[in-house]
């Protein structure tokens, strides 16, 4: 990276020159890699078959998903959006397949569940890997029979639905642990895609930060310094392209009055250490840096993160799929699954049900604190 009389940022880099894909996508970004991920999206959108998203948070799944759609046959009908993370498992069968009057208690009125909502269209599951177990069963039946059955009612409709699901987690060794359905897998996964993250598309960060100050703020992108943007493009962005486009917010509304103080206000958000760009390792060499950090130094970056995956892994320079195999592995560090009912209750109820603080107090992540929670039906619940 070259800056010029604080004026003019350079990142040169070596490139495949890839055909330039038009399209109709949202995409933002004329990088390799956003090329490669347009051209797959056009194959794909014209083969009516489900798509299994992958990537990391905040890479954008959603707007792949959306694009998908748009440039299908189906982009017509409807395209329904669904968080499997945030779906309650006690309701989460009555808001995908619905439920008639009287189905269960406070079922007042009849109601139009998400794949009948999806008919002639596409539906999108986003975090499939956080769908309860009877929920998965539930939607390899609609998959195979093309039929949705209400809560409480002895009739099925026959639906025509595009499925397309997405994921941040690691669905295999999900699979081999009994916590996600193969055939399901097989099922979603009819052509897998993966979103590239941020940082190895660095050469669309610029591209992005004007984007966001132009058409979310409505402010001119020269307003940010070139030592400003070469920050912006030198930081690892553990959260991908929602947390860039946070920070651009952020920085944009807070210097609004005075261009000058956008480098300072970084570093406050930012952090001053953290502004160096941790690259991506190859595998090889992350599976050196796993093998070389002991137990203690572990335990400490877990500390030091309270806990929060994303940012360990980043900090270390892992991806969380090992950082999750360290703790597992890892005979000091305790484990969500081994915490005693009566503490785990108590916790929970001193944190008024905040997860992210449970498993600070506790000292397990808070994935494995979620799975915990859904084995046992409580999550939700607090």
């Amino acid at each position: 990276m070259l800056e010029l009389s604080g004026r003019i940022v350079l990142l040169l880099h070596r490139t495949q020159r890839p055909s330039r894909v038009a399209s109709r996508t949202r995409l933002v970004g004329e990088s390799d890699a956003v090329e490669q991920l347009r051209a797959e999206i056009l194959r794909v959108a014209e083969v009516d078959v489900p798509v299994l998203i992958r990537g990391e948070t905040g890479t954008g799944k959603e707007l792949v998903a959306c694009a998908i759609h748009e440039l299908s046959r189906r982009s017509r009908g409807p395209c329904v959006c669904v968080n499997m993370a945030a779906v309650p498992p006690s309701t989460a069968a009555s808001e995908l397949f619905g439920h008639v009057t009287g189905a269960f208690t406070g079922a007042s009125r009849e109601h139009v569940g998400h794949v009948a909502r999806a008919d002639g269209g596409s539906l999108f599951l986003d975090e499939i890997g956080e769908a309860p177990a009877e929920l998965q069963a539930m939607l390899l039946r609609v998959l195979e029979t093309k039929e949705v059955q209400p809560l409480g009612s002895h009739r099925t409709k026959t639906v025509d639905v595009r499925l397309l699901v997405a994921t941040d987690a690691d669905l295999e060794a999900a699979i081999a642990s009994g916590k996600f359905r193969a055939p399901l897998f097989h099922r979603v996964a009819g052509y897998q895609l993966s979103v590239p993250p941020l940082r190895q598309r660095r050469d669309d960060i610029g591209r992005l930060v004007r984007h966001f100050l132009e058409r979310d703020l409505g402010m001119d992108a020269r307003a940010i310094p070139a030592a400003a943007m070469a920050r912006f493009a030198r930081y690892s962005w553990p959260g991908n392209v929602r947390q860039l486009r946070n920070v651009v917010s952020q920085v944009a509304i807070s210097a609004r009055s005075d261009a000058r103080r956008v480098p300072a206000i970084l570093d406050e958000i930012l952090g001053k250490e953290g502004s160096i760009a941790r690259i991506q390792m190859p595998p090889q060499m992350e599976r050196n840096a796993a093998r070389d950090l002991t137990e203690e130094e572990l335990m400490a970056a877990l500390r030091r993160n309270n806990w929060r995956t994303s940012r360990t892994a980043s900090e270390l320079g892992i991806s969380r799929t090992t950082l999750y195999a360290l703790i597992d592995r890892s005979n000091g560090i305790r484990k969500a699954r081994d915490v005693p009912e009566d503490e785990l209750r108590r916790c929970l109820d001193a944190c008024n049900g905040d997860l992210d603080e449970a498993s600070c107090r506790l000292e397990v992540s808070k994935r494995g604190l979620q799975l915990r929670l859904r084995a046992e039906g409580l999550l939700g619940r607090h």
